[in-house]
């Protein structure tokens, strides 16, 4: 699945800090932007799996799931 959000790069004296503005809580950091949004995919990924995870814990036995592609 192919998956774009927006990143916001800044710098913070000598260190770069990225989120994302889409995702509430997904920040990352890094010596250089290219580190700072390396750190901010990993945290993408990490929070939209444990939401994923969160919405389907406790779903009836009988629930249909079905997998939906965007993009």
């Amino acid at each position: 699945m192919h998956n774009e959000f927006t990143a916001i790069v800044e710098r913070d004296g000598e260190w770069f800090i990225s989120f994302c503005p889409e995702i509430p809580g997904a920040n990352g950091q890094g010596r250089t932007a290219e580190e700072s949004l390396q750190s901010l995919s990993a945290a993408i990924d990490l929070i939209l799996e444990d939401r994923r995870e969160d919405a389907l814990r406790g779903l009836p036995d009988d629930a249909e799931r079905h997998i939906v592609a965007i993009g």
